[in-house]
């Protein structure tokens, strides 16, 4: 599998947080604000929105003086199997939170030894998650989930991937010419989610954002009943504000 030197992800922020985390981390009594801020270099007006997340999501905690202490979910990640167990039980909530928010069920993909591999979803009553009537792995051409997954990947890499799962036309709606699904890739903006508008299910709209951790290529995801569309750019836009803690799950 072959990635692209620059991946596209609009989460840089997330590499600031782990800096934060590791400044916090060195000091066992605390760390002033102030003290992040300069071991970090990030200006006081990021850092407090940094902070702020990292609070609400567990990581830091903030002592009576002020300062900053690592937090409970940052001690829960052990290592091997007890830390894949709290990192996969903090990142379901991530997600089930995020189901909620946007009323859709959610997804997280990654791309693993060539392989579309979803790895987790939270779906309910109310938000249903896509009838999977195609396997994923044979419809990267079609669904928000592979086209995300397919843009973090080179040219050679994304024909490597068609060349194992041959384009096939699931709607009238799929694109079905290699080269215009390859020119749609590249013009995809960095910071505007993928749409798949009926391409992979008739009744079904869905919506991914990338999530480039290290070398490995993901992506978040929702899906919408064709009844919803109208609410797709918004769960969209709000699919990709709140992609950070996800990412930040998946980086620790």
């Amino acid at each position: 599998m072959a990635l692209k030197p620059e991946p596209k992800a609009p989460f840089h922020s997330v590499q600031y947080a782990l800096r934060v985390l590791e400044s916090v981390s060195a000091h066992g009594s605390g760390a002033p604000e102030a003290r992040i801020s300069r071991e970090t270099g990030l200006p006081t007006g990021h850092l407090r929105p940094l902070l702020l997340t990292l609070r609400r999501e567990g990581y830091v905690e903030q002592v009576a003086d002020g300062a900053y202490v690592i937090g409970s979910a940052l001690l829960e990640l052990g290592s091997g199997a007890a830390r894949r167990r709290s990192v996969e039980a903090k990142l379901q909530q991530t997600l089930v939170q995020l189901r909620d928010s946007v009323g859709a069920a959610v997804y997280v993909s990654r791309y693993v030894d060539g392989e579309i591999r979803v790895t987790q979803v939270a779906d309910g009553p109310r938000t249903p998650a896509v009838n999977e009537w195609v396997d994923f792995r044979s419809a990267a051409h079609a669904s928000a989930i592979g086209k995300c997954l397919l843009t973090q990947l080179d040219q050679n890499g994304r024909r490597d991937h068609l060349s194992r799962h041959r384009i096939a036309r699931l709607t009238s709606r799929t694109i079905t010419s290699e080269k215009v699904l390859f020119s749609k890739l590249d013009s995809q903006p960095a910071t505007v989610p993928m749409l798949d508008l009926q391409e992979y299910a008739v009744g079904t709209v869905c919506a991914a954002v990338p999530l480039t951790a290290g070398s490995a290529a993901g992506c978040l995801a929702l899906s919408l009943p064709i009844e919803h569309a109208h609410r797709l750019r918004a769960a969209a836009a709000t699919l990709n504000r709140r992609a950070a803690p996800v990412l930040l799950s998946l980086s620790l």
